[in-house]
């Protein structure tokens, strides 16, 4: 395929856009919702140079659980292995999705998915301090349970029940991102930073792999600074962003500046682990040359699009 000129597009998708809460969490639930994902997208993405993020809160929990279960049998795996795994399921399945809806519309492009690492600092306090939620949501009580069987650090995650929460540190460099660079100008839609990146530290010019989940909408703008994006399209469980969420005075916020979005952030309207990364991470892309942060869920996707729905930040 020719080099694309056009400012490439960033379309991040949540882990739980993809597993939502409520659902056994099987492969068919997840083709399932990225069918209604891309259903929406494949008439917006024909000719665009496109990088896909995506987490993997629900996956990465799945899959380190059944490997704790297992450890009787076969040795456990480290969190930053099952990261990989992560990336390498929901690449699979977000190619199939893509290929599928964008052949029902006449469209042919190359899909690949790139196992990204993501470079921390093995000196990042959140080492000392775990704050970022990953896998499922339990009951008081099978937290508890959780936290004497694997000695899981168990924290309630915005009035929705509890996670399992694990170092989060700050992504400083995508290893990969050259190899993505070269992927995007040859117009191969390019699946990347999945779950936010297997962290990994240098030491002594090596790589070595760490037990922690890298924010995905960090990683994801970190990317799309890289590639130039002009914009991103970030899709969670929620259809907009809301001041009061969860409260008695709940608002949807249409439009937001990075100065407003900024006070808000002061004032604490946007939960830590839930919807402040994005917003910090969308003023960061736009401080540094973006246009627009279009946050929305997949079922309000299609009319976001339209500007009808969704929250988008804007300089």
């Amino acid at each position: 395929m020719k080099t694309m000129h056009q400012r490439p597009l960033v379309v991040t998708i949540g882990g739980n856009a993809i597993i939502k809460k409520g659902e056994e969490g099987s492969t068919e639930d997840e083709l399932e919702n990225l069918r209604l994902i891309f259903g929406e997208l494949a008439s917006y993405i024909t000719d665009t140079p496109l990088v896909i993020t995506h987490g993997n809160g629900p996956m990465v929990g799945e899959i380190l659980l059944r490997s704790e279960l297992a450890k009787e049998k076969v040795p456990p795996l480290p969190l930053y292995v099952c990261g990989a795994h992560s990336q390498a399921e929901v690449g699979l399945l977000v190619q199939q999705t893509m290929r599928n809806e964008l052949s029902k519309i006449g469209v042919k492009r190359e899909i690949a998915t790139v196992v990204t690492q993501v470079v921390v600092s093995g000196d990042d306090q959140s080492f000392s301090t775990p704050e970022k939620p990953i896998g499922f949501f339990y009951s008081e009580a099978e937290a508890e349970r959780l936290e004497t069987e694997l000695g899981w650090q168990m924290r309630e995650d915005s009035h929705r029940g509890y996670r399992r929460v694990v170092p989060s540190p700050k992504p400083r460099r995508v290893v990969e991102m050259e190899t993505i660079k070269r992927l995007v100008e040859e117009g191969v839609i390019t699946i990347c930073g999945g779950g936010g990146g297997v962290p990994v530290v240098e030491e002594d010019g090596a790589l070595k792999g760490v037990d922690a989940v890298v924010d995905k909408d960090h990683t994801t703008t970190l990317i799309a600074n890289s590639i130039g994006a002009e914009r991103i399209i970030n899709i969670t469980q929620v259809d907009a962003a809301y001041l009061d969420f969860g409260g008695s005075n709940q608002r949807r916020i249409d439009i937001m500046t990075v100065e407003k979005a900024e006070e808000y952030l002061k004032k604490g309207e946007f939960q830590q682990g839930s919807m402040a990364p994005k917003i910090e991470s969308a003023i960061e892309f736009i401080d540094a040359g973006g246009r627009e942060v279009l946050i929305t869920s997949p079922a309000s996707l299609g009319a976001a699009l339209s500007g009808i729905s969704g929250t988008r930040i804007i300089p």
